[in-house]
């Protein structure tokens, strides 16, 4: 059996492009129910055919989907949803740095406030688990939404002080780019490329860690299960430089549009306020509580006496002491072919552009 098999499984933000596959490999272990939560109307109504048509593909007559329209900044509204809820993981979150620092009074509403709220909802229905999905952009923050993804995983780690007998678990996983997500700088170099081009770069040597959407939530899943409170999981990912994605992009992409690769030119723009050259996963200061697992690193609280006592007991510790911080620009890049493949991997390198994609990535002009 399955970690969330015959639990009430409930998901914050589940319209998105992280949120749907979540929900889709969620429905897959068999929980007894799920339910959904996202404030746009119209996207939770068509997540909620999507669930029960694969309810039905895979013949898992059992479970209770139920999709709800709803706020996280509403506490109201989450203490109703949360009641009878086993896991909670928490995705609902503005994410978009440029609008976030026009909008920062929201961006904290939404990314603070509503952390605050799914924590009281969790402690208030004692709720057994629940998972907030972080962003590499918490670690040595440089604008508002990287600010406010750190509060809010400084939040769920103190929740753990909070729940007095209660039996909730807090913790937060953090990871870098999920490649073919909305606005992910492969949809944006797609599009350029059907265009003719130009394809934008900020600059020859900028890097980051990138995952397929599929291995993003099965980690988030894994972290859930192995989780003790507290602590912050970092993913492991490949690294690569977002000129070498470009070059393979268009050498693949380029025939399919009718196009030579040759004629289509990379042109540099220059980084955006704010943006790093680099991702950090993990800081230096952090590396000194971080334990190496397989497939995660799990930072563990830095103020452990502040809150009850837990035992890290994770299975298949590797060692308990890591010497370096975990950033993008000292780790080996993928090669071309490693590249290729894991677009291939993403189905990114497929020449059609949905309609959805298309409507993402119109206000941009690059994303990384």
């Amino acid at each position: 059996m399955a970690f969330l098999t015959g639990k009430t499984v409930l998901v914050t933000g589940g319209c998105g492009t992280v949120g749907r596959e979540l929900v889709r490999q969620i429905v897959s272990q068999n929980p007894a129910e799920i339910r959904v939560v996202d404030n746009n109307e119209s996207e939770i109504f068509f997540l909620e055919q999507e669930i029960d048509a694969q309810i039905a593909e895979q013949e898992l007559i059992d479970i209770c989907a139920l999709c709800h329209v709803a706020d996280i900044r509403d506490i109201d509204r989450l203490n109703g949803v949360f009641e009878g809820v086993d896991v909670v993981y928490h995705l609902a979150a503005l994410k978009h740095v440029i609008l976030c620092e026009k909008s920062p009074f929201d961006a904290t509403q939404t990314n603070i406030i509503g952390v605050r709220n799914v924590i009281q909802a969790a402690l208030n229905n004692n709720v057994e688990r629940v998972i907030f999905t972080s962003s590499d952009k918490a670690v040595d923050p440089t604008n508002v939404l990287g600010t406010s993804k750190l509060m809010g995983e400084r939040l769920i780690t103190a929740a753990n002080s909070m729940k007095i007998n209660k039996r909730t678990i807090f913790s937060s996983t953090r990871f870098g780019n999920v490649l073919g997500s909305r606005g992910s700088v492969a949809t944006v170099f797609q599009r350029q490329i059907e265009a003719g081009g130009p394809v934008t770069l900020t600059d020859p040597e900028m890097t980051r860690f990138v995952m397929t959407l599929q291995e993003a939530c099965r980690l988030v899943l894994q972290a859930s299960e192995i989780a003790r409170g507290g602590e912050v999981f970092v993913t492991k990912m490949p690294i690569m430089r977002i000129e070498d994605l470009a070059k393979v992009m268009i050498n693949r992409l380029a025939p399919e549009y009718g196009r030579d690769a040759e004629d289509i030119e990379m042109t540099l723009i220059g980084s955006k306020a704010g943006e790093k050259f680099y991702e950090e996963l993990m800081s230096d200061e952090e590396t000194r509580r971080t334990w190496e697992l397989p497939d995660m690193f799990a930072v563990l609280p830095a103020f452990r006496s502040v809150y009850q006592e837990i035992e890290y007991d994770y299975p298949d510790v590797l060692r308990k002491q890591v010497h370096e911080p975990y950033v993008s620009s000292t780790g080996e890049m993928m090669t071309h072919p490693e590249i290729e493949e894991l677009l291939e991997r993403c189905e990114i390198l497929a020449p059609q552009v949905t309609a959805e994609a298309e409507a993402d990535i119109r206000p941009f002009r690059h994303a990384a």
